[in-house]
């Protein structure tokens, strides 16, 4: 998120004076001259878009075979709802377990530190730009067109709905008669130009359209997008991360209602651990950065796997240090992490 804070301790952009910038494990209640920062736990995030179709039958659907030959034209409404594309990121929560301070000595300075504002490192002395996931608004997009305006009178004075169906069937038929008559030249009155041709044949097509639609029926549509996440402190093995129903939607995990979307990650031990006496002996010396493994992510529904990928995840992998000489008087280092895996993206000098 782009939320970001930057924070120039007293006005320094790098490092001056012989001593080094010092950077401790954060101990609450103890005061520490320096800038305090988090780095990230891995949040998978899963962002669902659907749409949903309400289908309105027309005034004259149970005639459209006998009047226009259409055949299966639906005679009841109808909801449908379908699934039309998962986008799957990742983003970071402080890790209350690795927070560190960016501590002075004295007369020096620090270098500039940029922090989300949740407080998980992102840069040093760089400015790192942070990806922000928002969910698009609930879109409905409406389909009914005005055929009234298009009745003749003699429609309007029919005294049963089945003649009024084949009186409006006739109209139809007339009006791409008419556009064909056009487009052959045929008529006695010819647009004169163009642009004057284009006019009347789109308002014969919005006429057929109208006119049709109270046979076909229209169809609604209302685009909808929910967020789904999980933060694995393990792996996962099929955990259903969301349901889904054609009638009705999104459903809660546990509506039996809805079809299941399962979600599987599996650590891959791309980072060699440290065990517990080399993690005890560990000294606390330099910037601390994350090393996360590679695990694999795979989200399925009953049919099978839609989505199957290798993403980093920092509670998988273990911690770092930079030298703390590359933040010594007159050094130029640059530095961004990965907001989502506190990983390193780019290390300048």
């Amino acid at each position: 998120m782009k939320r970001n804070i930057l924070i120039a301790m007293t006005f320094g952009l790098s490092l001056v004076a012989a001593a080094q910038t010092q950077v401790t494990e954060f101990n609450p209640g103890i005061a520490a001259n320096g800038v305090n920062y988090t780095l990230p736990k891995t949040v998978l995030k899963v962002d669902a878009s659907a749409v949903k179709v309400v289908y309105t039958p027309g005034e004259f659907a149970k005639y459209a075979d006998r009047y226009l030959h259409l055949k299966g034209v639906a005679v009841e409404p109808s909801t449908t709802w379908s699934v039309t594309s998962l986008s799957v990121y990742q983003e970071g929560v402080p890790d209350t377990s690795k927070v560190f301070t960016v501590k002075l000595k004295d007369k020096t300075v620090a270098p500039m530190v940029q922090l989300t504002s949740s407080g998980i490192l992102v840069a040093v002395n760089t400015h790192a730009d942070v990806d922000e996931h928002t969910l698009p608004d609930v879109c409905t997009t409406h389909h009914q067109m005005d055929a009234r305006q298009y009745l003749t009178e003699d429609i309007l004075s029919a005294t049963s709905t089945s003649k009024m169906a084949e009186l409006t069937a006739q109209e139809i038929l007339d009006i791409r008669e008419s556009k064909n008559a056009i487009k052959r030249g045929q008529v006695e009155s010819m647009p004169q130009d163009g642009a004057s041709l284009k006019i009347v044949l789109d308002e014969l097509n919005r006429q057929e359209e109208a006119l049709t639609q109270l046979f076909l029926g229209y169809a609604d549509t209302t685009f909808i997008a929910q967020s789904f996440e999980v933060m694995p402190t393990e792996d996962i093995d099929g955990d259903v991360l969301f349901r889904f129903s054609r009638k009705l939607g999104f459903v809660d995990a546990d509506d039996l209602a809805g079809d299941p979307y399962f979600v599987s990650v599996k650590d891959l031990h791309t980072v060699v651990l440290p065990d517990e006496r080399e993690a005890a002996k560990r000294k606390i010396e330099g910037l601390v950065y994350n090393m996360p493994s590679m695990a694999n992510v795979t989200i399925s529904t009953m049919s099978g796997s839609v989505y199957e990928q290798s993403l980093p995840f920092a509670q998988f992998g273990t911690i770092d240090m930079l030298s703390p000489t590359l933040f010594n008087k007159g050094a130029t280092t640059k530095l961004t992490l990965h907001p989502a895996t506190g990983g390193l993206v780019q290390l300048e000098q």
